[in-house]
C-alpha cells in the first residue's frame, strides 16, 4: 500500500502553511503534524470517506481536515492512494 502526493498538493500545502505561519507558527506545526497523521491513516480509513464533490468518480474521496478538503484517488489495481490537492472548505 503506497500513498503518493501530487505536485499540485505539495504546492497548495506550502502556500497554506506559509499563510498559517504568519499568524501562529506553533499552530501551523501542529496542523502539519496532524495532517501527516491523517494522510498516513488513509488506507485504514478510506471506506469511511464519502465520494468527492469535486469529481464524478467513485474512486475519488474527500478527506476533511480543520476546514480543508483533501481529495484522494484510490487505485485498487496498484494498491495506491494518490492525494490530489488541498482546498479550503
Amino acid at each position: 500500500m503506497q500513498i503518493l502526493c501530487t505536485d499540485l498538493f505539495e504546492k497548495q500545502l506550502q502556500d497554506i502553511l506559509q499563510e498559517l505561519a504568519k499568524e501562529d507558527f506553533n499552530a501551523t506545526k501542529n496542523f502539519k503534524i496532524y495532517l501527516d497523521t491523517v494522510i498516513i491513516n488513509i488506507p485504514t480509513k478510506a471506506q469511511k470517506y464519502k465520494q468527492s464533490v469535486y469529481f464524478n468518480d467513485e474512486n475519488i474521496k474527500d478527506l476533511e481536515h480543520q476546514g480543508f478538503v483533501i481529495p484522494f484517488f484510490i487505485d485498487k489495481a496498484s494498491e495506491t492512494y494518490l492525494v490530489l490537492g488541498i482546498v479550503e472548505k
